[in-house]
């Protein structure tokens, strides 16, 4: 759709017929009185306004058009030059040639339209002037220079004006449009400050109740769990007050241990084993204690040069191992159980293996949702060569489980070699409940639950990574390791 043709002011439209109509009455009243016929020079006026009329007044849209006001212009000058000739008083007329040159004429043309009105306007004011000697000749030039000189340059001064003006209007249309982007810009930013505040509000709550999760599944249900044990066991004790009583004595002290770490997972603080000495020391802490309570045997080994890692990690490392021998104390029916603690250049691990009656991995539980076996896979890899070690040696024999020992780090027939159930945690989960009895001498289901879930958080929430081997009959060993970042000096 095409822009409305420009409206001109009214005086600028009906002014050039005017100054013709006063121009046309001062030639019959010039003529008349020297007794010549103004029939000529009326006629020119009236062609001059007739074409006035048809090609501009009354044809707004053809204002728009180069080609045609350049012909207007044209021939309107030659009108009024030819009326200068016969009446130098036509002269007057040259402002409304002016108004035209600017109004009509595009540049590079504007210039030499006004320098034509120019000229007419010069050679009115010479008419008088002797242009056949050398004198008038020079005055002649002198007049047309005085008017075609001046006149160009205000056309080249007003182009830069009009120039100007619209890289004013440019710049400012482009700051609206920038302001505007601006706005926009600012208000989709705090929409989205708004939506980053809340969800970092939603994951720091997540974040909250995971580790609270964690951590009351580490302490109290840790601790109920062992506290049960030690009351069933209370109850079978029958007439021996002596056994009934350490029974006792056990699960109270359990109850007194498991409410101090309640309370120090809710103030955040480190485990009550790691507030005064190092990991390798509160590894050997707990695991003293798990086995005075469980009566199983337990070997705690520290390989490399133990060096104190940053408290998260230790941590970390402790809960794993905590919740490992749980594990063990619940499912394994083991007799012994091993947990080592390496110090390698890049990292540390953290293995507990026990040679209890294991798990087949082909067997594994389903929920239903695909969150079972699909879940726990090919590790390509086992723990490492002998990490666990036989107490009676101190060595890395290779004893098979079975004959007392632990020598292989993989369960099976002590070559080292384990392939149908190496495991380890994809990332996507374990599955509702644990590793669980089947019940009598058969084969166990694997279910697994909470407690790898929460181990699997912890150690992958360090870059790091956790693996489970399992075999039925030859026990079962979990793998920790996260990447080594020591505690600063």
């Amino acid at each position: 759709m095409s822009d409305p043709p420009v409206r001109w002011p009214l005086p600028v439209t009906v002014g050039p017929y005017a100054l013709l109509a006063l121009l046309a009455g001062v030639t019959v009243a010039i003529k008349q009185s020297a007794g010549a016929s103004p029939l000529i020079d009326l006629v020119l006026c009236a062609l001059m306004a007739a074409w006035m009329l048809g090609l501009f007044t009354l044809r707004p849209a053809w204002r728009e058009r180069v080609p045609v006001m350049a012909m207007f212009f044209t021939v309107l000058i030659l009108l009024t030059a030819i009326l200068v000739v016969r009446d130098p008083w036509f002269g007057f007329f040259t402002p409304a040639g002016y108004i035209y040159a600017f109004r009509v004429l595009r540049w590079p043309w504007q210039p030499a339209g006004v320098a034509a009105v120019a000229m007419v306007s010069g050679t009115a004011q010479a008419y008088g002037v002797d242009k056949t000697t050398p004198v008038g000749l020079i005055t002649y030039v002198a007049v047309m220079a005085a008017n075609v000189i001046p006149m160009c340059g205000f056309a080249w001064f007003a182009r830069r004006s009009a120039q100007q003006n619209d890289e004013r209007k440019r710049a400012l249309e482009e700051a609206r449009e920038a302001n505007r982007k601006l706005e926009t810009t600012l208000t989709e930013n705090a929409a989205l400050h708004e939506r980053l505040l809340a969800q970092a509000r939603q994951a720091g709550v997540h974040d909250e109740r995971r580790r609270m999760a964690r951590e009351i599944h580490d302490t109290l249900a840790q601790g109920l769990t062992g506290i049960i044990t030690q009351l069933h066991a209370a109850e079978h004790a029958g007439d021996d007050p002596a056994e009934w009583r350490r029974h006792i004595e056990a699960a109270t002290r359990l109850a007194g241990e498991s409410l101090s770490e309640a309370r120090r997972s809710v103030d955040a603080l480190r485990p009550e084993p790691l507030r005064t000495a190092r990991l390798g020391e509160a590894l050997a802490s707990v695991a003293g204690r798990w086995s005075a309570l469980h009566e199983i045997p337990v070997q705690v080994t520290t390989t490399g040069t133990a060096r104190p890692m940053r408290p998260e990690v230790e941590v970390a490392l402790l809960r794993t191992a905590q919740e490992a021998l749980t594990n063990v104390a619940k499912h394994a029916r083991a007799t012994r159980a091993g947990v080592t603690l390496s110090y390698m250049e890049h990292e540390v691990a953290l293995d507990v293996r026990d040679d209890g009656a294991g798990f087949d991995p082909a067997r594994l539980g389903d929920n239903g949702d695909g969150s079972g076996a699909a879940h726990l896979r090919d590790s390509g890899g086992g723990f490492g060569p002998a990490r666990l070690r036989d107490d009676d040696g101190g060595g890395s024999g290779s004893t098979r489980p079975g004959d007392g020992g632990f020598g292989s780090a993989c369960p099976g027939d002590g070559s080292g070699d384990f392939d149908a159930a190496r495991l380890r945690d994809s990332g996507g989960g374990f599955g509702p409940a644990r590793v669980r009895d089947g019940g009598g001498d058969g084969p166990r289901t694997a279910h697994l639950g909470f407690g790898l879930i929460a181990m699997r958080q912890r150690i992958e929430g360090l870059s790091g990574t956790l693996q489970v081997e399992s075999e039925l009959g030859a026990g079962t060993g979990i793998s920790a390791r996260v990447p080594a970042e020591w505690a600063e000096s």
